[in-house]
């Protein structure tokens, strides 16, 4: 299969994440491409991770299938035959957006990441740990790293202007959106979390936190968009493995993240742009790591 640091695909490019290339297929649709780019510490690397972008494009597509029924959501179709039948400018492209591609409904995207969190893990047990509070909120005392969280916690986030999220107050998130909405993504993101959750227990995973995305559609229903309960953009534990009071090991990026840590603390890398290069042990590692994510969530072999 291709690697891919960068698409070039005949459509207008209208956006690009640290992961994601957007391009515009219509007025009411869009193609999601997944690169095989990855960042760690708000760094994207000079290399890229094999099959990592086909993984979270068909983890995403898992997901949506299941939560058919339970809340709509922006995706069309993520096989590439079918995203070529509807879209033929992309034919020669085959090759490039194979598994990675995903065509989607257009809506206007609300500023709000909706995370919510099963297990009080990173930045909320640093918070927790320093002042007894996440995002600002008290919670009861003597909570331990890693401790399941019941209810699970809803702990919304904005993007601040230096392009990091920033945890913010349900208070404020309702007057950044309206009552009305910010109780519909609260109560989405809870059903979205609660079935997640326990099918990928099923699995041998415990989702111990993530973050989902919703916008308006044309129609004004609010939808679930962009990617769902992914590595990228979840804690993946392993069931078999948790033990509450300390960190777990996690199903994503964490060999990348143990090598930077090492060259940070060697001196070698100052923790900004431009990333150290990365040995072809860590790229085939982080890759491995993503296929596992995949076979564990789904419960199969990522086929392309």
């Amino acid at each position: 299969m291709t690697t891919m640091l960068s698409s070039d695909l005949p459509l207008s490019k209208i956006g690009r994440g640290k992961v994601r290339d957007i391009y515009a297929v219509d007025d009411d649709r869009l193609l999601l491409v997944t690169t095989d780019r990855i960042s760690a510490f708000d760094v994207v690397m000079g290399e890229t991770i094999p099959m990592k972008g086909a993984v979270l494009t068909q983890v995403s597509a898992f997901w949506f299938n299941e939560l058919e029924g339970v809340v709509p959501h922006h995706m069309i179709s993520a096989d590439t035959d079918a995203i070529i039948a509807a879209v033929p400018a992309l034919t020669p492209h085959r090759a490039e957006i194979l598994g990675r591609a995903m065509l989607c409904k257009r809506t206007t995207v609300f500023p709000i990441e909706c995370v919510i969190r099963g297990y009080l893990s990173g930045s909320a047990w640093k918070e927790y740990a320093a002042s007894g509070t996440l995002a600002g909120e008290k919670l009861k005392a003597g909570l331990v790293e890693s401790e399941k969280l019941e209810p699970a916690i809803f702990s919304p986030a904005t993007k601040a202007e230096s392009g990091h999220d920033e945890n913010i107050t349900i208070a404020k998130m309702r007057a950044v959106v309206g009552d009305e909405v910010a109780y519909t993504l609260e109560s989405m993101t809870r059903a979205i979390y609660t079935l997640g959750e326990e099918l990928a227990r099923e699995q041998g995973i415990i989702i111990a936190d993530t973050k989902f995305e919703f916008g308006r559609d044309k129609d004004g229903r609010i939808i679930l968009i962009d990617e769902v309960m992914t590595p990228d953009s979840s804690r993946f534990w392993a069931v078999d493995a948790y033990k509450p009071g300390q960190p777990q090991a996690s199903f994503d990026k964490q060999p990348l993240r143990d090598y930077l840590d090492v060259e940070r603390r060697a001196g070698r890398w100052n923790g900004d742009a431009p990333p150290p290069p990365l040995p072809a042990s860590v790229v085939d590692a982080t890759s491995k790591r993503y296929l596992e994510a995949y076979r564990r969530v789904t419960g199969k072999e990522l086929k392309i």
